[in-house]
């Protein structure tokens, strides 16, 4: 008797144990589960921390909606420093955690690092803000949200060449100054394109400056060779970090030209340590989102963002926002269904990307061409008693 009491026990013990795991199978395979991948520590946090928050409004209101098809959204969002081997090993962790969707990375370098292991699995990838276009060139199942590189470049040239931006003895701008990372594919790639639209527009670039990863803490040679050439305006292709030491280097030597950058100086106001934001004063950059425009929907998100997290959402946070919606519409589009292949699904919202047509943050009528590109415009911003506004 007390042998069939310990077999019958431990036949409960099994069937309970195949229960639990079943149960527990159950709840993590019957959802969406998409990764994230950006700086969320590191000089470039800014980024990858507007990412993840932007992102996270985005699930929660979906999942308080309903979810995706009835199903609810399981995020999660690892940290890379925006650095290639970091990213990589960031994505191996989300693969181990049941990624079937990856939303990033957030940083063009780190990107290109992780799109051959999408290629190879056939996973589905956006990233909300990496622009270089060898980021979608050759890779069919990668979609960007953020305009690529060559038409933040293009449209920079002819912002400056067309609006009429006048120096401070009051004539136009017709002398351009270029400093610019040489190193970096985000920076280099918005550069090229720069310089070929400039050729088409009525100013003159007098001096293109470049520095490396290695060499970017003095830009003293830079500067000078900038003022040296009469350049009244400096087009800066880079990130904020770098930017912020710049501004701080021209004003010790004296030099005060307009400055003008893209989306990657956003987060020079509020995450630069030690960086007086006053010398930002004036700045103008092309960036995809204003938080100041009159739109009911980009302020109800703008309100959320600082209840949660007591600051300003730059436009990464407004790009990972659009891109969790993205993947909704192109999920409910193409109707695949969770219990699928990581193949099967990429399969299917690879075509609906370019079906798909949303209002989001960042633009009206976003829709996606199938090598990748999203087709938005940028708008000018400039930075007026420490905040963005909007050039009308």
């Amino acid at each position: 008797m007390r042998k069939i009491t310990k077999i019958v026990a431990l036949a409960l013990m099994v069937i309970l144990s195949m229960t639990v795991i079943a149960g527990c199978g159950a709840t993590k395979a019957e959802t969406f589960m998409i990764g994230g991948i950006g700086p969320i520590s590191g000089p470039n946090a800014a980024y990858g921390l507007g990412v993840q928050n932007g992102a996270q409004i985005a699930v929660d209101e979906i999942n308080a909606a309903g979810g995706i098809n009835g199903l609810e959204i399981q995020f999660n969002m690892q940290d890379d420093e925006a650095d290639a081997e970091k990213a990589v090993n960031a994505y191996n962790t989300l693969k181990d955690w049941g990624m079937n969707i990856l939303m990033g990375t957030v940083t063009s370098g780190a990107c290109i690092s992780v799109i051959d292991l999408t290629e190879a699995d056939n996973m589905f990838q956006i990233t909300p803000s990496a622009s270089a276009i060898d980021v979608v060139t050759d890779n069919d199942n990668v979609f960007q949200v953020c305009f690529s590189d060559p038409n933040q470049g293009v449209g920079a040239a002819q912002y400056i060449g067309q609006q009429g931006i006048q120096s401070a003895d009051g004539t136009n701008v017709s002398k351009v100054a270029v400093i610019y990372d040489s190193s970096d594919p985000y920076s280099s790639g918005i550069y090229e394109k720069f310089t070929e639209e400039a050729a088409n527009q009525d100013f003159e670039i007098v001096a293109s400056e470049a520095f490396t990863a290695d060499s970017k803490t003095d830009f003293s040679v830079q500067l000078q060779r900038a003022r040296d050439a009469g350049a009244t305006l400096v087009f800066l292709p880079i990130y904020y970090t770098e930017a912020a030491l710049i501004l701080t280097q021209a004003d010790g030597m004296d030099y005060a030209p307009i400055f003008f950058g893209c989306d990657g100086i956003d987060g020079i106001l509020t995450n630069v340590e030690n960086f007086d934001a006053s010398l930002a004063e004036g700045m103008i950059l092309l960036t995809p989102f204003a938080a100041d425009e009159d739109d009911e929907k980009i302020q109800a998100f703008v309100t959320e963002y600082q209840a949660r997290h007591n600051e300003v959402p730059n436009q990464f946070a407004a790009d990972a926002y659009d891109a969790i919606y993205a993947i909704k519409a192109a999920i409910e589009t193409s109707g695949v269904t969770y219990d699928q292949s990581i193949s099967e699904i990429c399969e299917g919202m690879k075509v609906a990307m370019t079906e798909i047509t949303i209002d989001g943050l960042t633009g009206l009528g976003l829709s996606w061409t199938a090598s990748g590109e999203v087709n938005k415009e940028p708008k000018a911003m400039s930075i007026v008693n420490g905040s963005y506004q909007l050039i009308q």
